[in-house]
């Protein structure tokens, strides 16, 4: 190692200790062309703290839920600013329930949207068709004018994706557009944590304008889904989508 390549190394080895040191208030640091840690999105309009709650929310609910339901059961999670959206496939009505009890008990969990389907478990077909339009969808997305990519979470079940993240009214309707265009998709779900325009351009950091109305999608419907009210245990919101709060 030359002596030059030593004297950079020494700053940027400090710099990283540093980052993991205080990650809440640090941005990934970027050495040679890749991430130091990719726990956390740097265009995320979360905290990186929420981030990681995030992810050990779903890894937590998909683990438990999988263990408790045994086999019969294909589970999957994910977590936004405390929201758990389950999908996948359960045995019968008791095990659907019995899902959403144990999500609900996981610290820091604010709300659980039950999209599990009673029945026979997906066919690996099925279930590679609904990775291939996770991905298609994520590009359509990248792609698209006026969508925070970067902040949107993808969920592809049964070829019906979800949308979850932190998005303006305008951006969520670009979004939802985008994906429903998406070949293969059948159905758009919106569960997006709405905020204004002035909230979006403080977490981004940029302010381009208000966008257009988006276009009205012609392929896939769109559908929202926002969180039961009251205390007692799931209602049907009338959009498909079963929203269990939390007391």
């Amino acid at each position: 190692m030359t002596h030059a390549a030593g004297a950079l190394r020494a700053p940027l080895l400090v710099l990283a200790l540093a980052c993991s040191a205080v990650l809440s208030g640090c941005a990934p640091l970027v050495i040679g062309g890749a991430a130091a840690t990719t726990a956390v999105v740097v265009t995320d309009r979360r905290t990186s703290g929420i981030q990681l709650e995030d992810q050990n929310i779903a890894f937590k609910a998909q683990s438990q839920i999988s263990q408790q339901l045994g086999e019969a059961a294909r589970i999957d999670a994910t977590a936004y600013e405390g929201q758990v959206l389950l999908t996948g496939d359960v045995p019968d009505e008791a095990a659907k329930a019995k899902a959403t009890a144990i999500a609900q008990k996981i610290d820091n969990v604010k709300g659980v949207y039950n999209q599990l389907r009673v029945g026979p478990a997906a066919p690996f077909s099925t279930r590679s068709n609904d990775t291939w339009l996770a991905s298609k969808v994520r590009t359509a997305l990248l792609n698209a004018r006026y969508v925070p990519s970067g902040t949107i979470n993808v969920t592809v079940d049964r070829s019906e994706v979800y949308l979850m993240g932190k998005v303006t009214q305008v951006e969520g309707d670009y979004a939802a557009t985008t994906a429903a265009g998406v070949g293969g998709i059948t159905k758009v779900v919106k569960l997006f944590n709405t905020i204004s325009r002035e909230e979006a351009v403080r977490l981004s950091g940029s302010n381009s304008g208000q966008p257009p109305a988006p276009p009205t999608s012609t392929q896939a419907p769109i559908e929202t889904g926002t969180p039961a009210s009251g205390t007692g245990g799931g209602t049907d919101t009338g959009s498909g989508i079963q929203a269990m709060p939390i007391k």
